[in-house]
């Protein structure tokens, strides 16, 4: 009668983990209270009208091109549309995910885990077992390819869950591979430059929920931090804006284009274009009035993946970092803190950096 008894216990202790499960709160739980130097100052947070916004149905390729080449190289992050995958889609896609954390406290109870290393889990703010201070975030993180590997382990409720999500990953997918012939192009590389380089990419997705919170100035969603990927692609809440992204010193907030994908810059694009192009910091910042959702995707090279700028760039400019597996910088990126020092920093040719 005890293992009953063992299991519902823990059970409940997940349950109460997870911010979708647990009641309102009518002021922030001190664990989620940010010292004051660190507090996000809402107030300050500035809108760029200039924030990129390209039509990838241009029929004008080399437009194109040179759009992201500037995106990249000044803001680190754009938006697209007439990306090829469609408002339905894309409706679909944010609307299970609402479903999904809406689900009994039970059934979510299942899927829970603190464990980084797992493929498919359900958890709360980012590295709980090593930050401090929590961020007010519940997420869903769902490896994605080979989709066959995984979905028959990702969550069967809600029903269309793994059919919706899986034509979105596949979707996503293909635009991230079109997206980085692009990028290899604005760089004076050969198309697929960039996606050999990365080899048999991995996928994975995080599905973020940020519920109502009753003192956003105080705390996180997500704080500053860059992806420690090659290409992060975000579809964002329509109703509510969170995403903030820092360029010369001040926070830009990023309102959603209706219908737009946000494309991020990864940490490992910034290494192969030798620092041309920037992984920028970004930040999701939460409200009072409304719950808000965003569903990132996320293109990673293979662990072995050998990362290091081609010779076309370092001919006239020495490598700016070493060389180094996707595998090795990885695992340095989970070792650390989300809002540490840019992890790239520890792989600079002058950081005498042993590993």
């Amino acid at each position: 009668m005890n293992k009953p008894q063992v299991g519902g216990s823990a059970r409940r202790s997940r349950m109460h983990q997870l911010l979708s499960t647990t009641p309102h709160h009518d002021t922030l739980p001190e664990n989620y209270v940010r010292p004051e130097s660190e507090r996000p100052r809402l107030s300050e947070v500035v809108t760029d009208s200039n924030i990129p916004v390209i039509n990838l149905s241009s029929s004008d390729k080399n437009l194109i091109i040179s759009q992201i080449a500037n995106a990249c190289e000044n803001y680190g992050f754009f938006q697209v549309v007439n990306h090829g995958i469609t408002e339905e889609m894309l409706r679909e896609v944010m609307g299970i995910g609402m479903e999904f954390f809406r689900l009994p406290p039970e059934e979510k109870a299942k899927l829970y885990s603190d464990d980084p290393a797992k493929k498919m889990r359900l958890s709360t703010s980012f590295n709980v077992k090593k930050e401090k201070v929590h961020n007010w975030r519940d997420y869903l993180r769902l490896h994605c390819y080979p989709l066959e590997d995984f979905v028959p382990d990702w969550p069967a409720k809600p029903e269309l869950f793994k059919e919706i999500m899986s034509t979105y990953c596949t979707q996503a997918r293909q635009l991230g591979f079109r997206l980085f012939g692009y990028i290899s192009e604005s760089l004076g590389l050969e198309e697929d430059y960039i996606e050999k380089v990365l080899g048999k990419q991995e996928q994975h997705m995080a599905v973020n929920y940020y519920p109502q919170c009753p003192e956003p100035e105080l705390t996180y969603g997500l704080p500053a931090h860059t992806d420690p990927n090659a290409l992060t692609i975000l579809l964002q809440d329509q109703q509510v804006t969170g995403l903030q992204v820092l360029k010369e010193g001040k926070w830009i907030a990023v309102d959603p284009v209706p219908w737009a994908l946000t494309i991020n810059i990864g940490d490992q694009l910034q290494a192969l274009s030798n620092g041309r192009y920037r992984s920028v910091w970004h930040r999701a910042v939460v409200n009072s009035n409304k719950e808000r959702m965003s569903i990132a995707s996320f293109l990673c090279p293979c662990n072995s993946a050998l990362i290091c700028p081609p010779k076309k760039l370092t001919e006239r400019s020495p490598a700016i970092y070493r060389s180094y597996t996707y595998d090795e910088y990885y695992k340095k990126f989970w070792s650390r803190n989300l809002d540490q020092e840019h992890c790239l920093e520890l792989f600079k040719t002058n950081s005498g950096e042993q590993n």
